[in-house]
């Protein structure tokens, strides 16, 4: 559906540390980083860029992850917080969105709601 996302951030090294983290359980790496920005996404395929800027931040985006299972939306979430992530919503079913529906949700730290989900 889409190639790749791009997010302006404030703190590129606050925001590396915090995507290498929460999406390392999903099988994301650090693909390419130098001044300019960061590439993460699954090894030699950066899917997600993280571009520093200077401006004021905006009203913040929403990005959901793929997971391959439970246990790994649970690292997710506590990989995120660890790394500087804040709570968003735990590791759980979320049954008002389908009953079969897992997911936690972290803010990230710019302020973008990041989620992992698997289904």
């Amino acid at each position: 559906m889409y190639d790749h996302i791009g997010l302006k951030v404030g703190n590129l090294d606050a925001s590396v540390r915090f995507y290498a983290a929460a999406l390392a359980p999903l099988g994301y790496v650090l693909c390419s980083r130098d001044d300019s920005g960061a590439g993460l996404g699954p090894k030699g395929e950066p899917a997600l860029w993280l571009y520093p800027h200077k401006g004021p931040v905006g009203a913040g985006a929403h990005i959901a992850f793929r997971a391959p299972d439970h246990t790994a939306i649970r690292k997710f979430h506590a990989e995120g917080v660890e790394a500087g992530g804040r709570d968003n919503g735990g590791a759980g079913p979320r049954a008002d969105y389908s009953p079969s529906y897992f997911a936690a949700f972290l803010i990230d730290p710019d302020g973008n709601n990041v989620e992992a989900v698997c289904t």
